[in-house]
């Protein structure tokens, strides 16, 4: 049976658009099908702030993946794209987060989804609410488009020019 998955890509190393291109690459091969594509976002860093700003996109792939399959084929990807893990926050090539996993709720000792953070940052909620303005998030009861609507984060989000790829 085929989950649907929104997962938030993230790189402010090196050529940050190409990464993301080639993490969209390594999905669709080791993960599933991409059915929606964000534009591509750039932000501050968020958490540690002296450092590159970041560009990042929001894909909601449908896989027959289990969450902690899916977590290690991320962890996979990320090594495989050249990620070092210096710091919580840190500067890094690429960065891929689990945001929801159909309506779930998984918590164990290594992976939560829905993702803990995703009410409180704007580069998150930015980028779900072009392509999920609607989808509910389990725990809280409110769409992308309410959650962003209250969402604290001052951090401005604004789409990269240029750099965006046609929808899929």
């Amino acid at each position: 049976m085929a989950h649907k998955t929104f997962l938030l890509l993230g790189s402010n190393l090196g050529n940050r658009a190409e990464i993301l291109v080639q993490a969209q690459k390594e999905i669709k091969s080791q993960i599933g099908s991409i059915e929606r594509t964000s534009s591509m976002y750039e932000t501050l860093a968020w958490g540690i702030e002296d450092q590159p700003a970041f560009l990042n996109q929001v894909l909601q792939v449908k896989t027959i993946l289990s969450p902690p399959n899916l977590l290690n084929s991320i962890n996979k990807i990320e090594q495989d794209l050249g990620r070092i893990r210096h710091q919580k926050w840190g500067e890094r090539l690429i960065d891929i987060d689990i945001l929801y996993y159909d309506s779930e709720i998984v918590k164990t000792d290594n992976l939560i989804i829905p993702h803990h953070e995703i009410a409180n940052r704007r580069f998150t909620l930015v980028p779900l609410v072009e392509i999920a303005a609607y989808f509910v998030h389990p725990g809280l009861g409110k769409t992308q488009e309410e959650l962003l609507e209250v969402c604290r984060d001052e951090l401005k989000v604004k789409k990269a020019p240029n750099l965006n790829q046609k929808k899929t």
